[in-house]
């Protein structure tokens, strides 16, 4: 069974680096194939999804936040971090790190998500 757990800061100021780790068990995050994702849900919206670093350390942004975001990880601790800088009050939300991979039927190949941590709640407020 593969858990993640996400652990940093529930309370970040404006203008601040916001850093988040997610902590992986049951799973390499070096294993073949699976992207290691960062997803976050501001209140009363969806889900955003960040960026992923790959299990060859490849990372990936969305255009959106590439700017402000990078993902980094320590394969000796089967760790992958989030970090996004600048942060605003509308940075705020539960912080989701997750496992996804592509799945590839017969009526085409998608991505998905197989495995989340709990999710972490994060203020950006002075």
């Amino acid at each position: 069974q593969v858990q993640l757990q996400e652990s940093g800061p529930g309370l970040v100021k404006p203008s601040q680096t916001l850093s988040l780790s997610c902590t992986v068990s049951g799973d390499s995050i070096t294993s073949d194939y699976y992207y290691w994702s960062w997803i976050r849900q501001p209140p009363g919206k969806g889900l955003e999804w960040l960026g992923h670093i790959a299990w060859s350390g490849t990372t990936y942004y969305s255009p959106s936040l590439k700017s402000r975001t990078s993902i980094s990880r320590d394969t000796s601790q089967n760790q992958f971090t989030l970090h996004l800088s600048s942060v605003t009050p509308e940075d705020t939300g539960v912080y989701y790190c997750a496992r996804d991979q592509y799945y590839c039927p017969s009526s085409g190949c998608y991505r998905g998500v197989d495995y989340w941590g709990q999710g972490t709640q994060v203020t950006v407020s002075s």
